[in-house]
């Protein structure tokens, strides 16, 4: 078996490890997000281990570690900054109105894919709009994915377990 490093998709791990999701779920129940099969489908295959622990609030080397040692490998010891995730500051951008909200939760339990969905809300907005997408998680792997894409992007925890993401296209 390959060795799992933070960068190691979530969808390679449940294809590669018997009962991983049911590991998964049990080190953070935040990840019971992972019997949805579309998120399985779309989503796990872009998320790598350190995106899941941020979409689950955890550290992202306490994670590794745990997965590793539920398959039999040796933990790493790597220090990680704690203040890599510090507040920065909002961009002046995130005050426009949003054009529209998507509630990832609900797009996930009707089992559909939201980052389809925020692709079809991006093409039906002007450059320099904004849209904003709530869930209760930060949704790593849709940023990452619309970063790579060209659109500035903004996150922020404005209630225990409510997120706001802000995409500008």
């Amino acid at each position: 078996m390959k060795e799992i490093t933070l960068e190691t998709k979530i969808a390679d791990l449940l294809n590669d490890y018997e009962g991983m999701k049911d590991i998964l779920i049990k080190i953070n129940p935040k990840f019971k997000k992972l019997n949805n099969p579309v998120l399985r489908r779309t989503l796990a295959k872009i998320a790598g281990v350190k995106q899941a622990a941020i979409v689950g609030g955890m550290d992202p080397v306490d994670l590794l570690n745990q997965l590793r040692e539920a398959v039999g490998q040796a933990p790493i010891d790597v220090t990680t900054p704690k203040g890599e995730v510090e507040a920065e500051e909002a961009p002046e951008w995130i005050l426009k109105e949003s054009k529209q909200t998507l509630n990832a939760n609900e797009i996930l339990d009707e089992e559909r894919n939201p980052l389809a969905e925020l692709h079809k809300a991006l093409k039906a907005i002007d450059e320099g709009d904004v849209i904003t997408i709530e869930a209760d998680f930060q949704p790593e792997p849709l940023m990452d994915e619309m970063l790579k894409a060209g659109h500035e992007v903004f996150a922020r925890e404005v209630a225990q377990d409510h997120f706001i993401t802000y995409i500008k296209k």
